[in-house]
């Protein structure tokens, strides 16, 4: 069945369009309460409920709260925190759900709601739908001894923060290590200076002052100039950038250079691979093929998902494997979280870096990256152009021209009204220029 609200990480938009909108998030709040009831065969249920630092979060999560509450659902809430955070505590809690009102790395102008599972996984397809079925219908609120209770949690910051300091070995310290830590004015504003200092690093943080319009602006794994500065005018070890709710996450290297998801994910295999073995590693479509090659130069094997955390999990799964993620810096480490987690993944390149006793610079070095170059192209509207003749002849020259060593990928965003042309191989001019020429053929076919 054809979803009709779900993308591929919960609902998203721009505030105050349907369906981000007071009277939708609503009713999504009691559907949701509605089909976890009927999944727990009548009984009561509780729900978690996070946001990140948006002004727009107050809003929804009142909405969220009230409609859960109208069909007998009740409520923990838990603020600001990160989504990694809220799949963590809703197994821990034992809540039925987990709800996380975010748009990530989107600016403020963004929002969107997405759910875990009470395993701490996204809901299944099945779920959403049901949920999408009765967003449609009437809402009709349970009697008074039947609706549910809200309470505000506030310890959720120090269980969590216990959690990240607890995923590395006993003992483990960061000791002598200069941070340079950029929190996005997101989610993670609280809890990441806090697990960084309490493991002994010396820590400069910005990003850490949420106004609730600032988040992602000019700031966080999006926009890293910044952190590049902070590194370069403090001599910092190492600079993390985090994304607007916790779940991204990129570094930079003592000389200023960034450092991305595919070589951050390099670095977490290699090391694993050193202390005992990485059976294999999961990518995506955009992920470089520098990494694949560095890989299978270790033994260790690779497959490409989807782009989507859903996608890399499911493979994860499908093979039985642990580690895998994505260019952006969206790195699910499966023994540890069930999620992309940044503060996490951030800790275990931190674990390689003491443990190897190198610097980010030369642990990255192992991997050589190919040339890559990404042009967005703008939709008026949805459309599919997977048949598109003039587009197929284009990418079949590119690839002709490639010759074996370089890829040429068309996707469409899930998120946002664009189709991303990428072009990877050897040669960084030819891959500037046939990405143009591919990029331009799009945009006319697509007007």
């Amino acid at each position: 069945m054809k979803r009709k609200y779900f993308g591929t990480d919960g609902v998203r938009g721009r505030v105050g369009e349907h369906p981000i909108t007071a009277d939708f998030i609503l009713k999504m709040g009691w559907a949701a309460g509605k089909v976890l009831t009927k999944h727990a065969g009548g009984k009561k249920n509780r729900v978690i409920i996070g946001k990140d630092t948006r002004v727009s979060g107050y809003m929804f999560e009142s909405a969220l709260e009230a409609g859960l509450i109208a069909a007998g659902v009740d409520v923990d809430l838990l603020g600001p925190m990160p989504t990694p955070a809220i799949a963590y505590l809703t197994r821990t809690f034992r809540a039925a759900a987990g709800i996380v009102i975010s748009a990530s790395h989107n600016p403020v102008e963004d929002n969107g709601i997405k759910f875990f599972a009470a395993d701490g996984f996204k809901l299944p397809d099945e779920v959403e739908l049901e949920i999408e079925a009765l967003i449609d219908q009437p809402l009709v609120t349970n009697d008074s001894d039947h609706l549910g209770k809200a309470r505000r949690i506030n310890d959720a910051s120090g269980r969590y923060i216990e959690f990240c300091k607890g995923t590395l070995p006993l003992g483990f310290n960061l000791s002598g290590v200069k941070v340079a830590l950029d929190c996005a004015h997101g989610a993670t504003y609280n809890t990441a200076p806090r697990v960084f200092k309490e493991l002994g690093a010396s820590v400069v943080t910005i990003g850490n002052a949420p106004d609730g319009f600032n988040i992602n602006r000019e700031c966080g794994s999006t926009h890293m100039q910044a952190l590049q500065e902070l590194v370069e005018a403090e001599q910092a070890d190492v600079g993390i950038a985090l994304d607007g709710d916790g779940d991204r996450v990129l570094f930079v290297d003592g000389s200023g250079e960034i450092v991305d998801g595919d070589e951050l994910l390099f670095i977490i295999a290699q090391h694993r691979h050193s202390i005992g073995g990485c059976e294999g590693v999961v990518g995506t479509q955009m992920s470089n093929l520098g990494l694949e090659l560095a890989l299978n130069d270790m033994d260790i094997s690779f497959v490409r998902s989807k782009v989507g955390d859903r996608y890399v999990v499911e493979a994860l799964k499908a093979n039985q494997w642990i580690l895998g993620g994505e260019s952006s810096g969206h790195i699910l480490c499966g023994e540890l979280n069930t999620t992309g987690d940044g503060i996490v993944s951030a800790l275990q390149v931190m674990r390689a870096l003491i443990e190897s006793g190198k610097s980010l610079a030369e642990l990255k070095a192992g991997m050589s990256k190919f040339p890559q170059t990404m042009i967005n192209v703008r939709l008026p509207k949805k459309i599919d152009i997977s048949n598109n003749s003039q587009v197929n002849s284009a990418v079949a020259e590119a690839e002709s021209q490639l010759a074996g060593r370089g890829r040429v990928l068309l996707r469409p965003s899930g998120t946002e009204p664009v189709i991303r042309v990428m072009v990877e191989g050897e040669d960084s001019q030819l891959v500037n220029i046939l990405v143009k020429q591919i990029a331009d053929v799009v945009k006319q076919q697509v007007n």
